[in-house]
């Protein structure tokens, strides 16, 4: 008698341990599959399309070469999986952006009338942002609470990563699996290939991430985390984004080192990807609206002449040029830095956090909805736990503190490299002599400020004072 066939659905899960679904499946031949379904979730950001090519890829790797990929509508595909394999049961681990809770509950229902079972996990987040709630029945709204919410409750329950599974019976779809190029997934230009050189991705990789950062970066993390320019931060964000690694191992993996302020700070970031994402749950219209509706008349600006100054970095402020020329050539930003340029381009510039969050997620190769969504609304000071509305980042206190040397405009800004650190975070103040002594001719060289910061600061401090 053949045994009966099994699917798992890899979506936001690309990796084999502590993968609660696959594991579960494993016990039955399983069919491995991917789907990449445009027609019912928005398009993927250019920046994550590279990444999630080269994670495929590596996904297909470890599984003997047996990931089925497909395209087109997944009720679609999984129907006509169902009825080639007669498949009865299909498993998957939970995606939490709106559309996809909507897809799941329309493929459980279509499923589930033919008779197939489906069993769905938490494979990607430390909650269930469905099932914690506060006293009164209601969602929190403010991290801290959210945070000690948490921890009360990791401390009844275990968070051993799971095993690894056998690989052994794993079968692929020869008939009508796509191959990995037909997904069409590489950008059509050719900017994020350079990212290469930044990046190794799949599942070995950021295990290898971790371990390096809790060798060489975590007893830093407290201190350090804020300098650009150190490596004391664990560039996870991509790998947790995709799931190539689980935050159960990592935030396993950091609880077996001393539990020092360096730890402790470090589990408290894991946990604000926790919480954006619960944000994102039970505020659905997060990416698009704002959180605090007094913000709903605000008079942002669209000015695009602006906006192209910001994009490219060319704005004249040195370290918001800086990251914005990261972001672009690596396809990442450091976060002190992603504060410092969406305070700038809200904030000083007037134009909308959504421009700014529509950038981030195509040019981004950690673009979470979640993260991205509740962070600009953060900055912005619409969002339910946001900084506050008179708190705008000073570009050029917040270079000298942060990047006293100068390091990280260095790489970034090459045209500033002969201009010493004093004036370095000001070049609009640097005496002519210095100018030219450095080779610098503004607005040839490198541009003037695009926007007077004290000016900017006040005409934004007036509008917002008056919400």
């Amino acid at each position: 008698m053949t045994e009966q066939v099994v699917i798992h659905w890899f979506r936001r899960d690309l990796r084999l341990e502590d993968n609660p679904a696959l594991l579960s499946a494993s016990h039955h031949t399983v069919l491995p599959i991917y789907i990449l379904d445009e027609t019912e979730t928005p398009a993927i950001g250019s920046a994550s399309r590279w990444w999630l090519h080269h994670s495929l890829k590596s996904l297909n790797d470890s599984l003997g070469h047996r990931l089925s990929l497909y395209k087109g509508n997944s009720k679609e595909i999984l129907l006509d999986l169902v009825e080639r394999y007669s498949v009865k049961e299909i498993y998957w681990n939970q995606s939490y952006e709106p559309w996809w809770i909507k897809n799941d509950q329309e493929i459980t229902d279509l499923l589930e009338g033919r008779g197939v079972e489906v069993h769905s996990f938490n494979g990607s987040f430390l909650i269930d942002p469905a099932t914690l709630l506060k006293d009164n029945g209601t969602p929190y709204q403010v991290f801290t609470p959210f945070y000690e919410k948490c921890l009360k409750s990791f401390r009844s329950r275990s968070i051993t990563p799971l095993e690894r599974p056998s690989t052994t019976k794993i079968m692929k779809d020869q008939e009508k699996s796509l191959s990995l190029d037909q997904l069409a997934l590489k950008p059509p230009h050719s900017w994020a290939e350079k990212f290469k050189k930044y990046w190794d991705i799949g599942e070995e990789a950021a295990q290898k991430r971790l371990s390096d950062f809790l060798e060489n970066g975590l007893n830093h993390y407290h201190k350090e985390r804020d300098f650009p320019h150190k490596e004391s931060t664990s560039r996870l964000s991509p790998y947790l984004h995709f799931g190539e690694i689980s935050p159960q191992r990592v935030l396993w993996d950091v609880q077996q080192k001393e539990m020092d302020d360096n730890a402790q700070k470090f589990i408290t970031e894991l946990f604000w990807r926790e919480f954006s994402t619960y944000l994102l749950h039970h505020f659905p219209t997060l990416p698009h609206h704002n959180l605090q509706v007094k913000f709903n008349g605000f008079p942002w600006e669209e000015n695009h002449t602006l906006l192209e100054g910001w994009q490219k970095g060319q704005t004249g402020y040195p370290i918001i040029d800086a990251g914005m020329r990261e972001l672009w050539q690596t396809g990442f930003m450091h976060n002190r830095v992603r504060m410092l340029v969406a305070s700038f381009l809200t904030k000083n510039l007037l134009i909308p956090w959504q421009t700014g969050a529509a950038w981030f997620s195509d040019c981004l190769v950690d673009a979470d909805l979640a993260s991205n969504s509740a962070s600009w609304q953060w900055v912005a000071g619409c969002g339910m736990d946001a900084a506050p509305y008179f708190r705008i980042f000073n570009p050029v206190l917040q270079s000298s503190k942060f990047d006293p040397k100068g390091d990280y405009i260095y790489q970034y800004v090459p045209e500033l490299k002969n201009l010493p650190a004093p004036y370095l975070f000001s070049p609009w103040d640097a005496p002519q002599h210095v100018l030219e002594k450095a080779g610098i001719v503004l607005g040839a060289t490198y541009p003037y400020p695009i926007v007077d910061f004290k000016l900017s600061r006040e005409r934004a401090l007036e509008i917002f004072s008056g919400l």
